[in-house]
């Protein structure tokens, strides 16, 4: 493919347990421009020093460990990671405006005097929740959408970059927040993959045309028999 502007959207969710699996994909996916998500099943199993090699290999890197605790224990572990040198993490809006607020303390201490900061997101609601579990189990009234956006504010408010919500909500989350406010969508499936344990779902064209930033996508590509096709499948569709 000559054209891999539209793979800079992509965010490859590297859920395996190990590194070797990684590698095995990343191999696969060698001169791809799109960004690498790291959770929490590899980085538990291999640490800072698998973020170091991504970053080495010239990938912008996701660190997904969606942090929530009291204040100060979030501002060291924002500090931790930003002297990582990874290019955007987060942490969850559900721990309110002073926790989100530390976070952006801590990423400020580590990278004072460097223009290198990372993008800080926050997380509204999995996009494993649905409306029954959000009224039924967390407590919370109301619908999914309207919780997500209240979060997205929130966020903004506390001086983070962005959120990470379902593609469902990202026009709401652009509108009551601003254009530049960035969105981070888990829950894309191209069309016919199966939708796994997300609930609120899109194609990645109908999430480009929702207006999101950055598509969040692991099974179509990581369990595809040819991860690169599936990749440039993908790219291809919203080239057109």
């Amino acid at each position: 493919m000559e054209d891999w502007t539209q793979a800079e959207r992509i965010m490859v969710a590297l859920d395996y347990p190990n590194k070797q699996q990684a590698e095995r994909l990343l191999q696969q996916l060698e001169g791809i421009p799109c960004y690498m998500k790291v959770g929490m099943e590899l980085f538990y199993a291999e640490g800072p020093s698998f973020v170091a090699e991504l970053k080495k290999q010239g990938y912008r890197v996701f660190l997904d460990l969606k942090m929530h605790d009291i204040p100060n224990t979030v501002k060291g572990g924002a500090a931790s990671i930003t002297r990582m040198g990874v290019d955007m993490f987060n942490v969850h809006a559900a721990g309110g405006s002073a926790m989100m607020e530390a976070a952006m303390e801590g990423v400020a201490q580590a990278s004072a005097g460097s223009n290198e900061r990372p993008t800080v997101i926050a997380v509204t609601q999995l996009t494993s929740t649905s409306q029954h579990m959000l009224n039924g189990e967390i407590g919370i009234a109301g619908t999914v959408q309207d919780t997500v956006v209240r979060y997205a504010k929130l966020a903004s408010q506390a001086g983070l970059q962005g959120v990470v919500a379902s593609p469902v909500e990202v026009a709401a989350i652009k509108e009551a927040c601003s254009a530049s406010f960035v969105t981070v969508t888990p829950g894309i499936r191209p069309a016919g993959a199966a939708i796994g344990d997300q609930s609120r779902v899109m194609t990645p064209k109908e999430a480009r045309a929702a207006g999101t930033d950055y598509m969040v996508i692991g099974r179509p590509i990581t369990a595809a028999e040819h991860p690169r096709q599936a990749i440039e499948q993908i790219v291809k569709e919203l080239s057109e």
